[in-house]
């Protein structure tokens, strides 16, 4: 069953918790999409990725190369750019989304700025959307330190 899963950020930074979650979907065999809604922020998140980490190494790229259906994360600013069937898909910088297009995934995620409120307000009508459309949906918060504490569950 598809799941949505919303990750509030309020102790880690995007860039250091979204690869983490990249490197788990990798383990599990998933293909991943990371759609965001500005280019130069996923040409920013791209150059992270590559640095991340020195001791491993976490294949992406950004959308609108030759090699994009290959690509096992593939950073892009529109769902048609996804080259094939991607598993998992990762919502950032409050990239628009239909409650929908979860049910075809294995699993989706909507990481946002916590501190922001308006982003906020968007993650709130995602979760109303999420729940109306009969999916499973749960709201992650991060405690001090960055561990991920489950705050509510919904649906499926």
């Amino acid at each position: 069953m598809a799941e949505l899963g919303f990750y509030r950020l309020t102790e880690t930074p995007l860039e250091r918790a979204l690869p983490v979650m990249l490197a788990k979907s990798l383990e599990r065999g998933w293909r991943v999409e990371v759609r965001g809604r500005n280019a130069a922020a996923l040409e920013a998140l791209d150059q992270a990725l590559w640095s991340h980490d020195q001791e491993s190494f976490l294949p992406h790229g950004l959308a609108g190369g030759s090699h994009d259906a290959r690509q096992p994360v593939l950073l892009t600013t529109t769902p048609a750019a996804a080259g094939g069937k991607r598993e998992a898909l990762f919502l950032i910088d409050r990239a628009g989304f239909d409650a929908g297009e979860a049910a075809g995934r294995t699993r989706t995620a909507l990481l946002f700025d916590g501190h922001d409120e308006e982003a906020l307000a968007e993650a709130r009508d995602h979760w109303r959307a999420t729940v109306a459309a009969g999916l499973r949906a749960i709201f992650w918060a991060q405690a001090q330190g960055g561990r991920w504490e489950k705050q509510a569950e919904s649906g499926g």
